[in-house]
């Protein structure tokens, strides 16, 4: 899948004393975030994260950036800065170090060690340059500084990026808790002074652009967890991302105030957790015997003693909440039991995030979620804070990032009403590359770049032609017909032997086509048709003409033509 530009040219050469912004991911959809910037030649790329399939991209598991735009020139490449450990900024890197292992990664302490953690599993030691707020770190012609932001996830930054072309503020992912956990605010006073001295382009999160005020604080769900443990006579389960660590913090007080143990459930669970306790950003309180036991103990435990933080809140088909479920996990969900699912529902996740609290609720679970009990809050900065940056910042040029289409939009109408005016507002796509020429950003052509996915160990092996082979083999099943020819005269030998799979079609069925494949391969031998290909072809369409006409259905039609 690609957004395609016919309007849009290869962008021209890039004029001297100009930076070029090119994104490959994260514009347009919720995902995948990935910026290239190009000055004098050279390269830095913003974050490089994944997207997760959708139910209508059977066996995908992730979906990339598309590379082929830096095709022959990692080389250029100076850094890759990470503004945060979430997998849709991150998840990419294993895949783009392949092709360059010793690219420099910039990152905050947490950031890089959750990176570490996750490359050390595709055997890779990547070469880090660990920065933090306040920091200022050059990498060939781009000039960096680094600002506090508040985020669903500790450690998250922006990044200023000057050079001769001007000052870009990229925001990453933020919003401006008042009251965070940690006591880590957003750095407003920071981006003032920036935008006092003045900056040219300003790219920020549009997640939450189109929810009016400003978001409710961390702490609040608090009291909320606070009340559902009291009431809670049974196992507690919290499904959350495995990188939420302000809010496995508070299920870790909650548990201490309610004497339970707790128990991470999930390989990317027990990771993160375990590199945010080792850094000290995790805190877990001391008790008698300890708090954190491992999952054997936990099977031990009765279940009024125990809490388990697991993965799984979007419903992921093999993440242990969907496995307990459906019954594929040592974890058996029983009557009294009570699931919190501590995370808000990633667009196009509703459908299996709602099949899994079913299946809890069968089994006599009490399931606490967002539409029921404020167990979240966002991790992203709705209308009122971002118009709050916008003034604060009074950028030259704005371009919207991180959001699907209507996010954007949302965003581009805030900037607007700050006063940016509308010829230097730009709404940019992956792959339309955007100019910062004279303090003017511009469209100037767009680079091609579509999905590349991963199944098992392919990579961009997976087309959208096999994805829609894939679609109608679920939906429509698929017919097989074998016959047997005479490879000289191209007459009938032996067969058809016909056989359906999830077509609906009954294979006694099939004996009313048999007669139409026999005259439409006479009609074939008499004109001298033996090619086994075209044969083939003219079983699909007879055999798919019947289909159509009796049962109005279009399975995949499979002929195999053996000639003797």
């Amino acid at each position: 899948m690609s957004h395609p530009h016919p309007e849009l040219a290869s962008p021209p050469s890039l004029p001297e004393r100009g930076l070029r912004i090119v994104g490959l991911g994260g514009l347009g959809e919720i995902g995948r975030n990935m910026n290239v910037f190009e000055y004098a030649g050279r390269l830095l790329i913003v974050d490089c994260g994944v997207l997760f399939p959708e139910p209508d991209q059977p066996g995908v598991d992730l979906i990339l950036p598309d590379f082929s735009y830096l095709a022959g020139r990692f080389g250029d490449v100076e850094a890759v800065v990470l503004t945060h450990a979430h997998e849709d900024h991150i998840g990419a890197l294993p895949y783009l170090l392949r092709e360059r292992p010793d690219m420099p990664l910039a990152g905050s302490k947490l950031t890089l060690g959750m990176v570490r953690s996750k490359l050390a599993e595709h055997r890779i030691s990547p070469a880090g340059v660990e920065v933090a707020a306040g920091a200022r770190q050059s990498f060939g012609p781009f000039q960096l500084e680094f600002f506090a932001v508040n985020h669903s996830i500790p450690d998250a930054l922006a990044v200023a990026i000057t050079t001769p072309a001007g000052v870009v503020l990229h925001t990453g992912d933020f919003k401006m808790d008042q009251l965070p956990l940690d006591g880590r605010l957003t750095d407003l006073g920071g981006f003032a002074r920036l935008g006092g001295q003045g900056v040219d382009l300003l790219m920020s999160d549009s997640t939450n652009a189109e929810v009016p005020g400003i978001v409710t604080n961390e702490r609040d769900i608090a009291p909320v967890l606070s009340e559902i443990f009291a009431a809670a006579r049974q196992r507690i389960i919290v499904a959350c991302f495995a990188s939420h660590v302000h809010r496995v913090q508070q299920v870790l007080d909650a548990a201490v105030g309610y004497g339970r143990k707790v128990a991470f459930v999930g390989r990317s669970m027990v990771r993160n957790m375990g590199v945010a306790r080792d850094l000290g950003y995790l805190r877990i309180p001391s008790v008698p015997g300890g708090l954190i036991v491992d999952m054997r103990e936990a099977e031990e435990l009765p279940p009024e003693k125990i809490v388990l933080i697991s993965t799984g809140s979007q419903g992921e088909p093999m993440s242990a909440l969907s496995r307990m479920a459906g019954r594929d996990h040592p974890i058996r969900v029983a009557e009294g039991d009570t699931v919190i699912l501590a995370s808000s529902l990633i667009p196009g996740n509703e459908t299996a995030v709602y099949r899994v609290i079913n299946e809890l609720t069968r089994w006599g679970a009490r399931v606490a979620h967002r539409g029921n009990a404020m167990v979240h809050v966002s991790g992203h900065a709705p209308a009122g804070e971002l118009l709050y940056v916008l003034n604060l910042v009074k950028p030259r040029n704005f371009m919207p990032v991180h959001g699907e289409w209507r996010h954007l939009r949302a965003h581009a109408r805030l900037a607007g009403l700050t006063g940016v005016p509308d010829k230097n507002i730009v709404i940019a796509e992956d792959g339309v590359v955007v100019d910062l020429v004279d303090g003017q950003a511009s469209v100037t052509g767009s680079v091609p770049c579509g999905y590349v996915y991963v199944d098992g160990l392919s990579v961009g092996e997976v087309t959208e032609t096999s994805l829609k082979d894939r679609r109608i083999l679920g939906e429509e099943g698929f017919i097989s017909v074998v016959i047997v020819v005479d490879s000289t005269t191209g007459k009938l030998s032996a067969g058809p032997e016909i056989h359906a799979r999830g077509s609906g079609i009954d294979d006694a069925s099939f004996a009313e086509v048999m007669p139409r494949i026999d005259e439409a391969l006479g009609q074939a031998a008499s004109e001298g048709i033996n090619d086994a290909y075209q044969l083939g072809q003219l079983v699909r369409r007879t055999v798919g003409r019947w289909v159509n006409e009796n049962y109005r259905r279009r399975p995949m039609i499979i002929p195999v033509v053996v000639e003797v």
